[in-house]
């Protein structure tokens, strides 16, 4: 065990970090976007540390969720194409709908998965990159 890493702060922050990250789910992403931010700002004093690795990490996982939740929406663009048929608006909803929980799902799945990984890591003090 290294008490030194065990003492840092930034270990501390880091958890937190990603305790915000699982958290993010149940806010509409705004606590994501608080972690995000917290993690530009704080990146500077992690240089150099297991620490940097793992704010690397919560920044690609922020960014790959966005964009998948920006991908489950884009079905619902093809409503504006169905204007003249009920019956074809109706379905294209439906599918559409379908898309999008199975694609947010999916990323609040994976955002989970992601930073359970990063915890674990850190409680065994490693970075998340070799």
């Amino acid at each position: 065990m290294n008490y030194s890493i065990d003492k840092d702060p930034n270990r501390t922050l880091t958890l937190i970090l990603y305790i915000l990250y699982i958290v993010a789910i149940f806010t509409g992403g705004l606590l994501a976007v608080i972690a995000l931010v917290i993690n530009y700002v704080k990146r500077s004093s992690v240089r150099g540390t297991i620490f940097e690795s793992h704010f690397t990490w919560q920044i690609r996982t922020f960014w790959w969720y966005l964009i998948w939740n920006i991908v489950a929406f884009i079905p619902f663009l093809f409503l504006f194409f169905t204007d003249e048929d009920p019956d074809l608006f109706a379905s294209v909803a439906f599918g559409a709908t379908t898309f999008c929980l199975i694609v947010i799902g999916l990323a609040w799945i994976w955002i989970v998965y992601r930073a359970i990984r990063g915890i674990m890591r850190l409680n065994d003090n490693l970075p998340m990159y070799r």
